[in-house]
């Protein structure tokens, strides 16, 4: 049993389970000491360490847990491993006079991980993030391209989201949409919306417990409501289950939702309240049910600004991941994670009921 939970976490990730979504972040505990990666049963013992790091933090062993998760070939999908690169991003921007030792003790890697850390340095929001990325890119060999594009600003951070508030689109907007004009227009770099980016600020709340994460995700709710893009109506749906969630069981989470929604726009307070309603009544259940049949409306007749210009062009295939479909259709998960519920795991959840 341990060696079959073994192989599925390594192919999907912390948040690659059928399983996950129907479990939120677990209720605050003693950290336990981190096992050695290679002893059985140690990937339930990480990934409990983890979903509990940010109740005693210990950075110190950080590179013990990535050395651990590159022999299981955690970082192989990037878009499975959204949650461990948030983590390892939060747990440097935690403790900036540490991090050039941590990354330095990371760095026993496979080669081809150390995309993870250049993109953790990346993300981690340490005003240094640059030199400490500069310092260690001779040691990165095969990141060096990578490296070189973060550096020169042609790589987002997570200070560059693209939050793209809701608006109403009019008539000469929904024409260019359809048509695709100005789609050579220089755009400035920004991350994308998606259920992964979900995932990221997640990790980086596991590891912090921190404020910035979690408003970073509620900037993204008003994405809920977009009845014209499949893709963000889907990061939309999944940051207000995730929250939601995540709420039930972790009451400093729900405190912050709570502060947060007095000092947010309309539009952003009107769905974060839904939220909250949600987290204190427990009642996920119809959150998921009411964002399932949004996004298979959608699906089914397309843009709400393309009915109105029929015959001018069909619906864009929609970007729900597809991370976790095979987990989902035949694995019998059996050990009950008490990880974060996560973008990716939702989204791609939500397209393995559709069907």
């Amino acid at each position: 049993m341990a060696a079959k939970g073994f192989a599925v976490e390594s192919r999907f990730g912390v948040l690659g389970f059928l399983a996950v979504l129907g479990l939120t972040i677990a209720p605050v505990a003693p950290a336990a000491a981190l096992p050695r990666p290679a002893a059985p049963g140690s990937t339930e013992a990480m990934l409990k360490w983890i979903n509990v790091y940010r109740t005693r933090p210990e950075p110190n062993a950080l590179p013990v847990l990535v050395r651990g998760l590159s022999a299981m070939q955690a970082f192989k999908d990037a878009e499975t491993c959204g949650a461990y690169v948030g983590f390892i991003a939060g747990v440097l921007g935690a403790n900036p006079d540490r991090a050039a030792v941590l990354v330095a003790r990371m760095l026993p890697i496979a080669p081809a991980d150390h995309w993870v850390l250049a993109r953790a340095i990346a993300y981690s929001g340490l005003p240094s993030w640059k030199g400490l990325l500069a310092d260690f890119a001779t040691r990165m060999p095969t990141r060096r391209a990578m490296i070189g594009r973060y550096l020169d600003g042609k790589l987002p951070t997570l200070d560059q989201i693209a939050y793209r508030p809701q608006k109403k689109s009019g008539m000469l907007e929904k024409v260019e949409a359809v048509l695709k004009i100005g789609e050579g227009r220089t755009k400035a770099v920004a991350i994308e919306p998606t259920p992964e980016l979900i995932d990221v600020l997640w990790g980086y709340y596991l590891a912090t417990g921190s404020y910035t994460p979690v408003k970073r995700i509620i900037r993204l709710l008003p994405l809920a409501n977009d009845k014209d893009n499949v893709n963000n109506l889907t990061t939309g749906s999944a940051a207000k289950f995730t929250l939601a969630s995540n709420a039930v069981r972790d009451f400093a989470l729900l405190a912050m939702l709570k502060w947060a929604v007095k000092r947010e726009p309309k539009k952003v307070a009107v769905v974060l309240n839904d939220v909250i309603e949600t987290a204190e009544d427990v009642d996920t259940t119809r959150m998921r049910k009411e964002s399932l049949a949004a996004i298979e409306e959608i699906k089914r007749n397309g843009p709400s600004s393309k009915r109105e210009l029929t015959g001018w062009g069909q619906v864009g295939e929609g970007a729900l991941s597809m991370g976790c479909i095979v987990a989902a259709a035949t694995g019998q998960v059996e050990l009950g994670l008490p990880c974060v519920i996560g973008g990716a795991a939702y989204s791609a959840g939500l397209q393995y009921i559709s069907h």
